[in-house]
This record gives structure tokens, sequence and C-alpha cells, in this order.
């Protein structure tokens, strides 16, 4: 399973050219699903997989169902979103378990495919580079960790900075991330930047969605909530709410420390 060259062998160089967004006047052109990305940079068919922070387990479905042999252990550290997934009993190809990334429940060299999506930041930032040396551990020589997180740019995320700023713990897991290139523990193969679109129905659907999220307790007073309606209703489109989300996806690598590395690039 190698869907693209690694940038190079030498974890300080890789770390040197991994960036946490593009600069603010370089607009990311690209709309579509993550699912779509999902598949431009990996074989999934066939392949073990762990999914860190499955949440309500709606990707999880998809990718269980999406193609042949696919066997999925899934982890959520929020109880009460794990007691609901443990009731989802039509997808056999997949074992939810409780669990956090600082001690994942695999073997050594068990895995090929590592899943983070929107979750690492979620890790206390005293654990991050524990859990990406249990990301390594998991993985087999060759095999790939996929770490999507949203860029704190853009309409969507001023309205979250209103009541719940992720600015720092988005940029303490990047920095993490790098760090473990820098060290060669992972490498670095791709960066990849596009955004999603995510419409609401109306306020009480984001309420719903968003502050009604059991892995995190908002409590707002009354006139923060009144300013999150208002930048909130900022966004009204045909048929709801809509926000074009910026992402970045760092596919990293297990090195093969069996194979030569290859090249750096010119």
């Amino acid at each position: 399973m190698d869907p693209a060259p690694p940038l190079s062998s030498e974890g300080p160089a890789q770390a040197g050219r991994m960036v946490l967004a593009p600069p603010e006047e370089v607009a990311i052109a690209r709309c579509c699903e993550e699912r779509v990305v999902i598949a431009e940079l990996l074989e999934l068919d066939g392949r073990q997989i762990l999914e860190i922070g499955c949440g309500r387990a709606e990707l999880t479905r998809e990718l269980a169902q999406g193609g042949p042999g696919r066997q999925l252990l899934a982890l959520e550290v929020d109880e009460v979103q794990h007691a609901l997934n443990l009731e989802i009993t039509d997808l056999p190809n997949v074992r939810f378990e409780l669990a956090g990334a600082q001690a994942l429940p695999a073997a050594d060299q068990s895995l090929d495919v590592v899943l983070l999506f929107k979750s690492l930041h979620h890790v206390p930032a005293a654990q991050l580079d524990q859990s990406l040396r249990e990301v390594a551990r998991v993985l087999r020589p060759g095999g790939f960790a996929y770490v999507s997180e949203p860029l704190f740019r853009g309409e969507f995320n001023q309205v979250l900075r209103l009541f719940h700023d992720e600015s720092q713990a988005r940029r303490e897991a990047f920095e993490a991330v790098r760090r473990a290139v820098r060290s060669g523990a992972l490498e670095l193969v791709s960066q990849t930047f596009f955004e999603v679109l995510e419409t609401f129905r109306d306020y009480a659907h984001f309420e719903q969605r968003i502050l009604g999220a059991t892995h995190t307790e908002f409590r707002l007073s009354a006139a923060t909530e009144r300013a999150v309606r208002a930048r909130f209703e900022r966004s009204a489109a045909p048929g709801g709410f809509s926000f074009r989300k910026p992402m970045r996806v760092d596919l990293l690598r297990r090195p093969d420390r069996r194979k030569p590395g290859p090249a750096v690039p010119a």
C-alpha cells in the first residue's frame, strides 16, 4: 500500500517543510467531502484499520461498508458516546472500544492504517507525543497514519471562537506531528488542504450538533449565546446556514527500516 512517494527520508528536512496552514491570502480552492480525499490517499480494502476518536461513528460506518475485507477498531474516550456506539449491531467488521490515543489497545505492528479525523487536537497537550509514539508502535512498517485537522480560520471558526477557541490546541497538535516526523518515528508522505461544506438547518440544529456534543460541556452566558447566534446567522444560505470549513491532512508513514530510504528530492 503505497499511494505516494515520501517527500524525504530525513526527518528534520521533512518537518521543516510542513506548514500549519497556507498563508491567509492563499485561497483553498478545493471543496469536497473528506471521503473523497481518503479514497485518493489510501487503499483501505483488505486492511486492518484503527480509528482514534470515532465520535458518532458516522464516518466509521462509511469506511466499514466502503469496500471488501476492511476490519476496523474504532476508539472513543467519551463514555456517553461509546455506550451509544456499542448499541450498533449492523457493523460486524467494526469493534468499538473505550480508549484514548495515549494507550492504544492494539499489538505492536498489527495495523495497516491509523485514522484520526479531527481528533488529535482533543488529546491533552502533555499526551500528544506519547500518542503519536503509540500510533507508530501499532503500525506495520510501511503502514499509514492519516491525520486530518481543521484549520482555525474561516467563518465557522469565527463562530466557534466566541465560546471555544481551539487555536492553541490545534497548533499544539500540529507541532506534535512535526516532532514525530523530525524524530523519524513517522515520515511525511504529503500534506493536503481542502474545504468541507457543512450546512445546518437552523440555529437549533447547530446547538444540537456543536453545543450539545457530549465530549465537551459548553456553558454559555446569555450574552455569549446572543453573540454566537448573531454571528451564526450571518451565514444564511438557501436551505439553511452553510460554512466552508478548511482542513489539513498530514499523511504519515511508519518507516520500513528493511528497505533503503528514498532519496531527498532536489
